[in-house]
């Protein structure tokens, strides 16, 4: 393989990244939403979270990418490959985050509610001052190892062209019929750019407990 097709290859990961990115931002703004009215106490608001967290953890990824693009996007709104693939991964995202976040706040012990309440602190303060630092600690790790999933799982974007490591090493394969090497490589890509986000994950996390253990 000569540097002009290692070059375009290596030229996915910028897409690749910033999908994950759009994707896990969208996720956890729209899985805090649904994590709210699952814990609301409202049995009709619990319903439609529950019955939407389940559709969308139900329904193949590739199949989301497909009813956004090639339906909405072709015959209701004007859509790019990279939207479609972000609002699809993004929905996925949302009703993990809302598992996660969930069970996160259950791993909360009540004991830290009872005092925060305990001490007449303004709800938005007990969330934000005691029990936010907690549920982050919890959750880190599980919002960390789907992150770096959902990194991998950014490669079925190439099916509806956006021009990500997959693709490109699609491209690459098909021009050049050195479709072990090529591949290899974009493997060893997705092995890169997963291990900084593993090792991020474990030192956030040891800081966190270093300052609950103080």
């Amino acid at each position: 393989m000569n540097s002009q097709m290692l070059l375009t290859i290596v030229g996915g990961i910028q897409w690749t990244v910033i999908l994950t990115l759009t994707s896990l931002a969208i996720g956890i703004v729209l899985g805090a939403g649904l994590c709210a009215m699952r814990t609301s106490g409202n049995k009709a608001l619990d319903a439609i979270a529950a019955c939407l967290i389940l559709i969308l953890r139900a329904v193949p990824p590739i199949i989301w990418l497909f009813l956004i693009f090639f339906g909405i996007g072709t015959g209701i709104l004007e859509i790019t490959p990279f939207q479609a693939a972000a609002v699809g991964l993004g929905l996925i995202t949302a009703a993990n985050m809302a598992e996660i976040i969930r069970g996160s706040l259950s791993a909360v012990h009540k004991g830290q509610w009872e005092a925060a309440r305990a001490l007449s602190m303004p709800a938005q303060y007990r969330m934000i001052d005691i029990i936010a630092p907690q549920l982050i600690r919890v959750s880190l790790p599980s919002v960390a190892t789907y992150a770096i999933g959902l990194l991998k799982d950014t490669a079925i974007a190439s099916t509806i062209g956006v021009p990500e490591i997959a693709f490109q090493a699609t491209h690459v394969s098909q021009l050049t019929f050195r479709g072990l090497e090529t591949f290899a490589v974009a493997g060893g890509l997705y092995i890169a750019l997963s291990i900084p986000v593993a090792w991020a994950s474990r030192w956030a996390d040891k800081r966190m407990r270093l300052k609950v253990a103080r």
